[in-house]
């Protein structure tokens, strides 16, 4: 069999690389659960119909089909897709379980997503995501998308990362500025203002002509709206100063204003206001997220999402919802491929048991299972070569500490300074530090 190819797009990482990643996930998880967010996983597919009419990715789904499947194309049942975000498919949920779920209901999901887009740093067709969203029955107060940069915040901040900042605009100023200067195909300026990053202000000019029949004038007064930026609320006299009026522009105004001034009271600097944040998702009704690392910017947001008011409705009932999710393995493949993060082992590991003769193995598992019913990871070398070799194995694999069985005592050997101490299974316990690897930025020493 000749040497694999991998496939790009699809990360598999080493395990020290995997340790990181789930430390990652046991901080986000525990974040999310202090604020009251219960845990959900979905299935993997969904109806093609349902994923082609959320937004701008009919090029991005990928199909699913059996190899012996009509060659005309899949139809009915057979008509599914790899979902390409989580909300979706949660959105699908609350409507089949509506019944069962207690209103407003606030949910987390930490699960794999597809998307079939050209893979380059930090931006890959497998990838994993970290969800939170609270969705209620008929409305959903704002104050919910004030809560959700809290979160996030704290989340991220538990993490050995660069700081992040939250940038925060409200798909309701945008609507209403633009029909406030006579712009009819609101939703065609959303999108063109969305790609200003990737073509610039005269590219995003042309765009607005061509696809929302925009003039000079409306095109420079959408650029300028987009160039206002502000820490606090001061955006909002920005937004004023362009003179342009329309009750939607002031219910969305109103909004941002306490989303920022609500994040500044919990975390000064988390969020900063910035009205060119349009995301491209056509599902978005409000306010909308999208979050930087400092000194990543250049790879664009690491954490993204918004409030939507259509995306679940059954007859009369809607079902309203606001969420973000943070791209974990963006963050990570950043991160990773600048060597910024490091294990203090690349393996759990914390103590090898040595085995002093093969017939002798038994004394040995008895130790290691008594080290493992105290919670100390252990391992029992793989053979009964001389001490010198069994150390060096544990050398290579990181492992900090060798345990001897012996006929009069045991004693256990810190291989990195060298001390060795008399030592009972029952009773040893390592220092906390060793017990399990540990995560930090590079350099730190972890």
């Amino acid at each position: 069999m000749s040497k694999p190819t991998p496939i790009s797009g699809f990360p598999e990482w080493t395990p020290a690389q995997r340790m990181i990643e789930q430390f990652v996930l046991d901080r986000i998880r525990a974040t999310f659960e202090l604020y009251g967010f219960a845990p959900l996983e979905t299935r993997s597919v969904e109806p093609l119909d349902q994923l082609l009419r959320k937004g701008e990715t009919s090029k991005e789904v990928y199909l699913l089909r059996r190899l012996q499947a009509d060659t005309d194309g899949p139809a009915g049942d057979d008509a599914l897709g790899l979902h390409f975000d989580l909300t979706v498919p949660f959105a699908r949920y609350v409507l089949e379980n509506a019944g069962k779920l207690q209103f407003p209901f606030r949910r987390y999901q930490i699960q794999k997503v597809w998307r079939g887009e050209r893979p380059q740093e930090g931006r890959y067709r497998e990838f994993l995501q970290a969800d939170i969203d609270i969705v209620d029955r008929d409305t959903l107060p704002a104050h919910y998308e004030a809560e959700m940069p809290l979160v996030i915040g704290d989340a991220l901040r538990s993490l050995p990362i660069p700081p992040v900042r939250i940038q925060v605009n409200n798909r309701k100023i945008c609507e209403g500025f633009y029909r406030g200067v006579g712009l009819t195909d609101t939703e065609a300026a959303l999108r063109a203002v969305d790609k200003l990053d990737k073509i610039g202000p005269a590219g995003v000019t042309e765009l607005l002509a061509s696809t929302a029949g925009a003039s000079e004038a409306q095109a420079k007064a959408v650029l300028s709206l987009a160039e206002i930026s502000a820490p606090d609320a001061s955006f909002a006299d920005a937004v004023r100063g362009l003179g342009v009026s329309d009750p939607l522009l002031d219910e969305g105004v109103a909004e941002l204003t306490a989303v920022v001034e609500t994040a500044a009271a919990h975390a000064p600097g988390l969020c900063v206001a910035d009205l060119r944040i349009a995301r491209g998702l056509d599902y978005y009704t409000g306010t909308v997220y999208e979050t930087q690392m400092i000194g990543y910017e250049r790879f664009g947001s690491i954490c993204s999402g918004g409030r939507y008011d259509n995306l679940a409705s059954s007859g009369n009932v809607r079902f309203p919802g606001v969420g973000i999710s943070i791209g974990v393995t963006r963050l990570l493949g950043l991160l990773f491929g600048a060597e910024a993060l490091s294990v203090s082992r690349s393996v759990p590991t914390c103590v090898l048991v040595a085995v002093t003769a093969e017939e002798d193995r038994a004394a040995s598992d008895a130790v290691a299972a008594a080290l493992r019913s105290r919670g100390v990871p252990t391992e029992v070398s793989p053979s009964a070569a001389k001490f010198g070799k069994q150390i060096r194995y544990a050398e290579r694999r990181g492992i900090p500490y060798v345990w001897f069985p012996g006929a009069d005592g045991d004693e256990v050997k810190d291989i990195r300074s060298g001390e060795q101490v008399p030592a009972a299974a029952g009773e040893w316990t390592p220092p906390r530090a060793d017990l399990k690897p540990l995560v930090g930025p590079a350099g730190t020493g972890v």
